[in-house]
């Protein structure tokens, strides 16, 4: 009953033409969000990927330029499905237009819809390449996972990149089937997520029993594998929930992550400067038990993304201040813009940066945000000056924009392992931010996170934000510290559990040990082009069907 009822709703959506068959690809793209942050439903991405392979089935064209319009077609529903899939999923987009006020209200459109539509062109080239290379059979699958997965593999890497919400990042979501990412890492979860949750097609279009149900019985047993080890290392690793008391730490190391909760508005107003530091000082001498009475508990404490609205390295009476509370026992690690001039002209060129400053009160070491936000840190060079000319700019306040920093490198705070720094939009990028990266002597034995999440309110945003920077320690076998304005701020360890968060909202400070760093991952010391490979592998095995097999008319 179940096999017919499949069946024919495979036929329907494989026979489906016009606006019927737009708005079913655009509620399939749709159906998948369920499997991302917060919801994380993963099974929803076998409904998705199943209708996306019948609708493919379905691209077809007349005799002449048959091949052109089979692709074209296949291209078309590929566009609707990636633009429901970003419509749904980036909504929340919509929040940082607003967060200012009317300033950017007239752009919320290019932001809401405009950028769907433009990340959708991804897909489209996804579902054409999985036409060229459709054959019968399970030829299918390998094609789809070939087109589709190498799309996502671009949307993360050219025009600077955008890697939110890949399939993968579903297994993401849940810390037992992410462990399979400290193996492959998340561009190799999203590789197996498209071929995995493809399967159940054929079980409404194969003509025997095993080509119904043989690629769904690999891909479940394939399912079994990746919660199978993520039980397994974790369970020889303190479970599946953190033990601080069996915890291997850091030995005379106390964090203390500050959470201050403010608004954008309230943030930006460079008169509120002396106010919003005066909170931040307040917040990090708070007790939080009956055994702690001040900041002279912790050795450590950390501040979010730019916290306030001075440059702090140019205000001496904000350095004696932190040095006054930091009593020489502190080491403060915080957020902050940073400025320096050059060339004949002496232009200021300004930075988004982490400054660790010591326990005198003097900043010891620095790191410049290397991958900005485009049109939100920067404008683009092609556009920045037509762009000035029509009055816009980007969403931060500085003049002509932030400046990238020129390396990627670690830094360091007295009593700690060396510090592997992201600044906010920088932990969603697998590969680009990696310990193995730093050059010397000095390997990273933790990840700090310092964000700004408070453009989005408490949407979808902060939640998948939060979700695929945690990801970044499993990749890495580091442990994280992630100080967030608004929230999620967090203690993670290198497995991916959370020792201590703030949820969104709340203004407050956790104390947490500082947990030992894993050596190298399989990942990060053999498997980081493992998807690079399977997509190829992939690629191949759909030629080799379409050689062998007739090709669908």
């Amino acid at each position: 009953m179940f096999e017919n009822s499949l069946t024919l709703t495979a036929h329907r959506i494989i026979l489906c033409h016009g606006w019927e068959r737009r708005i079913t690809a655009f509620m399939a793209g749709a159906v998948g969000v369920l499997a991302m942050p917060p919801i994380g439903l993963l099974p929803s991405l076998f409904i998705t990927m199943t209708i996306a392979v019948w609708l493919i089935d379905g691209s077809t064209g007349d005799k002449k330029y048959a091949w052109f319009k089979k692709i074209l077609s296949a291209a078309s529903v590929g566009w609707w499905f990636g633009f429901g899939y970003f419509l749904c999923g980036l909504w929340w987009v919509g929040a940082a237009f607003l967060a200012e006020g009317e300033e950017f209200i007239w752009a919320m459109p290019l932001g809401v819809v405009g950028l769907p539509a433009a990340l959708a062109v991804f897909h489209a080239l996804g579902f054409g390449i999985a036409r060229v290379l459709w054959s019968t059979g399970l030829g299918r699958i390998f094609a789809f996972t070939a087109g589709l997965g190498s799309t996502e593999w671009l949307r993360g890497h050219i025009l600077t990149g955008f890697p939110w919400n890949t399939f993968g990042q579903a297994f993401g979501e849940y810390v037992i089937t992410a462990q399979f990412a400290s193996l492959i890492g998340i561009e190799g979860l999203n590789v197996l997520a498209i071929l995995i949750f493809a399967t159940p097609a054929f079980i409404a279009t194969g003509a025997t029993f095993k080509s119904k149900y043989r690629p769904l019985i690999w891909a479940l047993c394939g399912l079994v594998i990746i919660v199978g080890y993520g039980g397994l290392r974790l369970g020889l690793n303190g479970g599946l929930y953190p033990q601080l008391d069996k915890a291997n730490i850091v030995k005379n190391v106390r964090l203390r992550v500050v959470q201050p909760n403010i608004s954008i508005l309230e943030k930006h107003n460079v008169k509120n400067g002396e106010k919003l530091l005066e909170t931040y000082l307040k917040l990090s001498d708070k007790a939080t038990s009956a055994g702690t009475s001040s900041i002279t508990d912790v050795t450590h404490v950390f501040w979010p993304e730019s916290p306030f609205p001075f440059l702090l390295a140019q205000t001496p009476q904000a350095l004696n201040q932190m040095s006054a509370k930091l009593q020489g026992k502190v080491t403060l690690i915080t957020g902050a813009i940073r400025a320096d001039s050059s060339g004949i002209a002496k232009t200021q060129r300004v930075y988004n940066s982490i400054h660790v400053v010591s326990k005198e009160g003097v900043i010891a070491d620095s790191y410049d945000k290397v991958h900005l936000v485009p049109f939100g840190e920067y404008l683009p060079a092609p556009f920045q000056v037509a762009l000035n000319k029509l009055g816009l700019r980007q969403f931060v306040h500085v003049p002509g924009g932030f400046e990238a920093g020129s390396l990627l490198r670690s830094i360091h705070a007295d009593g700690m392992p060396a510090i592997l720094p992201m600044i906010c939009y920088e932990a969603i990028f697998p590969g680009e931010f990696t310990r193995d990266l730093i050059p010397g002597n000095a390997s990273p034995g933790v990840i700090v996170n310092v964000t700004n999440d408070a453009w989005f309110g408490n949407s979808f945003g902060p939640y998948q934000h939060f979700s695929q920077s945690r990801i970044r320690s499993i990749e890495q076998g580091l442990p994280m510290i992630r100080s967030a304005n608004t929230g999620i701020s967090a203690v993670i360890d290198p497995y991916g559990r959370i020792l201590k968060f703030l949820p969104i909202g709340v203004a407050d400070v956790i104390d947490s040990p500082l947990p030992v760093a894993l050596a190298m991952t399989i990942y990060l010391t053999y498997c980081k082009s493992f998807a690079i490979w399977l997509l190829l592998i992939c690629a191949s095995l759909a030629i080799f069907s379409s050689l062998t097999c007739r090709k669908i008319s």
